[in-house]
């Protein structure tokens, strides 16, 4: 459950509304769904509360102008959100391909009600998590580190496969597991941008080394890929991507 009201003090941290948090939320998680409970049982043509003659709307396959002009203004005296900061968060879920649901939350056990037919609105997302999890890689504005690889490993990567430690040569910057960084070629090239299963420390210890081999070097068992494929985006522009596409 996401809710920014739960916090302490969120004057230095403060989001704006309990929707599209939870959309980001979804989005870096790589959710396949997202509920947001109201206190109506989804989208209208208009407020129900002030147009007895506003239609219910059960599925959303595309969000139009149409659609954001059906929101008003958030009438709960806690929300802070609406309607309108609903359809903001679909469309960050659906974009993220993530089916989002708005349904109320006034009854007893919500999302059972939910699985049973209970009248709710449906989302209807586009492309894949993974798909949207690789946009978001490839957008990060300033990776924590890099590691370069070699010949081998760069085939590896342009035919769809991992990267493993066998084929990392080097390390720089600080990070840690699961931060995104640069996948350099040997001549510097950024190819390549992932989230990566180690700290730049423990990826030290085993540059060139097969996964076989990581659990005696670490002391634990951690993931064979340095950094795995669902979490890796080749970078369309590089010279290897290029190359490979011809």
């Amino acid at each position: 459950m996401i809710n920014e009201n739960d916090t302490v003090a969120t004057a230095e941290i403060r989001y704006g509304d309990n929707d599209r948090l939870a959309a980001r939320v979804a989005q870096m998680a790589s959710a396949d769904c997202l509920v947001l409970l109201s206190d109506v049982d989804g989208l209208f043509t208009a407020d129900p509360a002030v147009d007895a003659a506003a239609s219910f709307i059960p599925l959303v396959t595309e969000i139009t102008p149409a659609i954001e002009a059906m929101a008003g203004g958030s009438a709960s005296a806690v929300g802070s959100g609406g309607m309108t900061t609903k359809l903001m968060a679909a469309k960050i879920a659906v974009s993220a391909g993530c089916s989002m649901c708005i349904s109320s939350g006034h009854h007893p056990h919500p999302l059972a009600r939910i699985e049973s037919g209970a009248r709710s609105t449906w989302f209807v997302p586009h492309g894949t998590p993974v798909a949207a999890r690789k946009q978001w890689i490839a957008g990060t504005l300033k990776p924590a580190g890099a590691i370069t690889i070699d010949a081998g490993a760069l085939t590896a990567l342009l035919a769809g496969k991992s990267l493993l430690p066998a084929g990392v040569v080097s390390v720089s910057g600080r990070f840690d597991r699961g931060d995104t960084v640069s996948v350099l070629s040997a001549t510097g090239e950024e190819i390549a941008r992932g989230m990566i299963a180690y700290s730049d420390v423990d990826a030290q210890r085993f540059l060139g080394k097969r996964s076989t081999e990581i659990a005696a070097l670490l002391g634990f068992r951690g993931r064979d890929e340095m950094i795995h494929r669902d979490d890796l985006v080749l970078l369309r522009n590089s010279t290897a991507t290029r190359a490979s596409q011809v």
